[in-house]
């Protein structure tokens, strides 16, 4: 028909038409470019703006819709799909309500899966409450999209319910079908049990969730936006460890097609853990180059800066860091109290305490809260600087103060905070010898409080350094010893099972122990010493040699060893040399040479113990005879011989 007449309407858009339902979207839109005269926009409006929203030119789609003169209930599908392409969820809800209300067709559950969808998208990345649309949950698609929202608000434990109900209802309506197999029910099902594993992660039950998220991976789904999100999920686990596994992970973060799968966010989340790993991995030019990308795109997102000022300190430029942090907190004061914090935390690791302090007083927004006060009171006591200290608690009372006054003009009682840091004042000051200025809190506790016997005492104490007197008058509030005095049965009570000392009680005094009784009581009878068990050859005419105890090297008489110690052993010595005239001619072996060095408490009767053998050295009687039995007995039972 074209060959006859090219520019026949009815011929093109058939054409165009094939074209889209063979997926040769490029094709059909360069056809209705191509013929704009004859396919005018009240003829083929929707079909080329379904090929540009299916070619992800969202914004064109968008502008081909609205310029359409006719808004046809196809044109109204196609626009509320790219509304959420977009991200204008609030045009997007109302664009759904209108079609499901004005509509009867087959196609209802659908839009309300994607009005559900809608919904869950609110929640998850505009932290909207959703509303109940009283949607009935018989699809898994819808049980999905209702775990979402919970997801988005933080109900864990439901949406893993939802979840399950979800996997349940998935199984039932694909196992009805005989053409599909097992393998595509788990296909169908790794969506679900990815948001399953992302609750146990957010639940701290990291293990569970690294596990279900590579069993997905294992199962290859051929959604590359379903793997983009698992990968950067593992990557998140890892952290600074398992390095090498997030490196192999980010390849699925790269896949074609992801940027159109995922939210804005979803991508900036895995662009700033891309810089993260690369920072970790020690490649600082990559991880600047992708926190410098990031900060371009998002000026005023705090991360990037965190991650260049983090990259700066692991290449020990503290300076630099804390300078980086100052100009972006100067830009944008929004976040000041962020990057202050962040400041502080890097002059606390160069040491420079006194410097965060004054950072982390510098934050008036954080000045009266009690984290902020007990963390600068930390410092300041670390530092011996109590006057610091007292002057934090002093101006956080005097915020609460005021702001009690504007809020209800001091009629009401103070806030549990306030009294809080009051007393946490006067503790701090009396532990530091403060009393006189602790007086003041003491009383304001006690006026709250008048029942308070403790912070009465405490205040007494604290009087009774500067105005005894007024102590005197205090002390007459006191209770009486006899309202304070605690029934309790002090017998019992030494018997009780916790006690750490029991009291025996005392049995009946018969015979001699009524004797002992009326004397002066028994005399403990002392034990006897047991004597030490001697040497069987002990020789008591012998002088123990006192250095005994030491080892041969650190006795005073140790000379080491002498050259000539081996000089008997057989094979030294030229062939057919003896040795059996060796031991005379040695001058040290005679009786009459003197010993070399005397050895200590055997000087006076050296004559009378030179042959005697010292009884540490002594072997026991009989020693030699036996072993001479025992080469006997292996004589006797050997076999064969010469």
């Amino acid at each position: 028909v074209l060959q006859i007449s090219k520019d026949d309407v009815t011929a093109l858009q058939c054409k165009v038409v094939c074209l889209i339902q063979n997926g040769n979207f490029k094709e059909a839109l360069g056809v209705i470019n191509t013929h704009t005269k004859v396919l005018t926009s009240d003829v083929i409006a929707f079909e080329k703006a379904y090929c540009e929203y299916r070619l992800n030119r969202i914004e064109n789609a968008l502008k081909t819709i609205q310029s359409a003169n006719q808004q046809t209930d196809k044109l109204k599908e196609l626009y509320g799909q790219v509304l959420y392409r977009l991200e204008r969820y609030d045009d997007c809800l109302a664009a759904y309500r209108d079609l499901i209300r004005n509509s009867q067709d087959e196609y209802e559950e659908e839009r309300k899966t994607n009005l559900s969808a809608v919904v869950a998208a609110q929640s998850t990345w505009e932290k909207v409450m959703p509303e109940d649309l009283g949607l009935r949950e018989a699809t898994y698609e819808l049980c999905y999209n209702s775990a979402c929202a919970l997801i988005g608000q933080g109900k864990l434990n439901e949406a893993m319910k939802k979840l399950r109900k979800a996997e349940e209802l998935c199984r039932q309506s694909l196992s009805e079908d005989s053409d599909v197999t097992e393998e595509d029910i788990e296909a169908e099902l790794a969506i679900i049990h990815g948001q399953m594993a992302y609750i146990m992660q957010l639940q701290g039950r990291t293990e569970d969730a690294l596990q279900l998220y590579n069993q997905i991976i294992k199962l290859k789904p051929t959604d590359v936006g379903l793997l983009a999100v698992i990968a950067n999920n593992i990557i998140t686990i890892n952290k600074d460890q398992n390095v090498f596994d997030s490196k192999k992970k980010v390849k699925l973060t790269n896949a074609e097609g992801v940027e159109h799968k995922l939210s804005k966010k979803q991508l900036q989340a895995i662009e700033f853990n891309k810089a993260l790993l690369a920072m970790y991995t020690n490649q600082a030019d990559q991880c600047r180059k992708l926190s410098a990308s990031l900060q371009s795109q998002s000026p005023e997102h705090l991360l990037p800066v965190l991650i260049q000022a983090a990259q700066l300190c692991r290449e020990k430029q503290h300076a630099k860091a804390v300078g980086l942090l100052q100009d972006f907190a100067d830009q944008h004061p929004a976040s000041a109290a962020e990057i202050k914090l962040t400041m502080a935390q890097l002059k606390i690791a160069q040491g420079s305490v006194t410097k965060a302090c004054m950072i982390l007083r510098s934050i008036e927004e954080l000045q009266h809260k009690p984290g902020m006060v007990s963390a600068l009171v930390t410092m300041y006591s670390h530092e011996e600087d109590i006057d610091s200290a007292i002057e934090v608690f002093t101006q956080a009372i005097q915020w609460y103060q005021q702001f009690q006054a504007s809020q209800t003009r001091g009629a009401k009682p103070k806030s549990p905070v306030h009294l809080s840091l009051i007393r946490e004042a006067a503790n701090f000051k009396l532990k530091h010898g403060r009393k006189k200025e602790a007086i003041s809190d003491l009383e304001e506790l006690w006026k709250q409080n008048p029942k308070d016997v403790h912070t009465l005492a405490q205040l007494i104490s604290a009087y009774s350094l500067v105005d005894p007197e007024k102590a005197k008058v205090l002390s007459k509030h006191l209770p009486s010893s006899d309202t304070m005095s605690l029934k309790v049965d002090v017998d019992a009570l030494e018997n009780s099972h916790g006690a750490t000392y029991v009291r025996k009680k005392a049995g009946k005094l018969t015979g001699d122990n009524q004797q002992k009784e009326q004397g002066q009581g028994d005399v403990k009878k002392k034990k006897k010493k047991k004597k030490g068990k001697l040497p069987k050859n002990y020789d008591p005419k012998v002088t123990p040699d006192p250095e005994r105890w030491l080892p041969m090297r650190e006795r005073s008489y140790y000379r080491g060893r002498k050259k000539g110690k081996k000089k008997d052993q057989v094979g030294k010595g030229t062939q057919g040399s003896t040795t059996a005239g060796s031991s005379e001619l040695d001058a040290s072996r005679t009786a009459s040479s003197p010993p070399t060095s005397p050895r200590p408490g055997s000087a006076a009767a050296v004559s009378a113990t030179s042959n005697v053998i010292p009884p540490r050295h002594q072997k026991p009687a009989g020693a030699p005879a036996t072993k001479k039995k025992q080469q006997q007995k292996k004589k006797k039972g050997a076999k064969g011989g010469w």
